[in-house]
């Protein structure tokens, strides 16, 4: 292989030299002659422009010019490597690449981990992670930014779309500890909600109509962020039904407080989690391999798919 002028094996003998000590040792590390070596780092010198050793002993020490270049060499071979066995892979069967658009109600513990165990398990495989607004997963999967997406509620798959179900997150109605509702005694009814801020996320690029689940009060200030939304809830502006993940914490230390509710049914207590993909490009082994782990994290199963399913 050449890199304009040079070449991955000048570089490797480099670096063997380098490594051994002596043109001799590199020699044998490497099975070839020691005038092999020498003729080598001779053309590279010549490529480069540039002394890499010091021959005026007797024993070729680098240069400073050698020793920075040394470096750089190590890591091209790196590269290089890395590019051959991503090639591999890829000739075997893996994708070439995974895009995964992820709803902001998903936990982040289990995806995390996920994540973790596919770097380690594809360490060649290049990842894309999006983060998204609530229900805009879906439309980046749509755009073809993203060839996975793990979408809160089930789309609509038609023909085009594949939805697997991968967990379900559940919701409870909070409000700061310090807000009117947390006085209530007994179960708050819908009247007492809908005099009060609910606090919603909102999917800034939705159609204009889309569907709004689980909106009680007239007056409702508006999120992209389910974080920041969290915040204000802290804060005493507003009410709203969270996932328990996010708020069991808070609801332990006393900052926030559980509502319990006349009606039990104005508002979701679960929300469905789906891994969608299109119908004609299925997963390959890796995008397989993460749906498979991330249903274990998800659902109590520590232990990640040892094998990787075939295409």
């Amino acid at each position: 292989m050449m890199l304009g002028a040079l070449t991955l094996d000048q570089l490797r003998i480099l670096a063997a030299v380098a490594d051994e000590g002596s043109f001799s040792a590199a020699g044998r590390r490497l099975l070839r002659v020691q005038s092999a070596i020498s003729q080598s780092i001779q053309g590279l010198e010549s490529a480069l422009g540039l002394p890499l050793f010091d021959r005026s002993k007797k024993t070729p020490v680098l240069t400073d010019a050698g020793r920075a270049l040394v470096a750089q060499a190590r890591r091209v071979l790196s590269e290089a490597d890395a590019l051959q066995s991503h090639a591999n892979a890829i000739s075997a069967g893996l994708e070439p690449a995974l895009a995964v658009a992820v709803d902001s109600l998903f936990p982040s513990a289990p995806l995390l981990a996920t994540l973790q165990a596919l770097r380690e398990t594809f360490p060649q495989l290049p990842v894309t992670l999006y983060t998204e607004p609530i229900s805009a997963a879906e439309r980046r999967l749509r755009a073809r930014d993203a060839n996975l997406a793990l979408c809160a509620f089930r789309p609509d798959v038609s023909s085009e779309l594949v939805a697997e179900p991968i967990t379900n997150i559940d919701m409870v109605p909070v409000v700061a500890a310090g807000h009117i509702l947390a006085e209530t005694i007994g179960p708050v009814s819908r009247r007492s909600l809908e005099a009060h801020v609910q606090l919603i996320l909102t999917d800034p690029g939705a159609a204009a109509g889309a569907p709004s689940f689980g909106v009680i009060s007239p007056r409702v200030w508006r999120f992209v962020e389910i974080a920041r939304r969290l915040d204000f809830i802290v804060a005493g502006f507003g009410w709203a039904n969270m996932p328990v993940h996010l708020v069991q914490p808070l609801i332990d230390s006393g900052k926030l407080v559980r509502l319990t509710l006349q009606e039990p049914a104005l508002l979701l207590d679960r929300v469905p989690i789906f891994g969608v993909y299109f119908r004609f490009t299925p997963p390959g082994p890796a995008s397989r391999w993460f749906l498979k782990r991330l249903n274990n994290a998800c659902n109590g199963q520590n232990e990640p798919p040892r094998s990787v399913p075939a295409p």
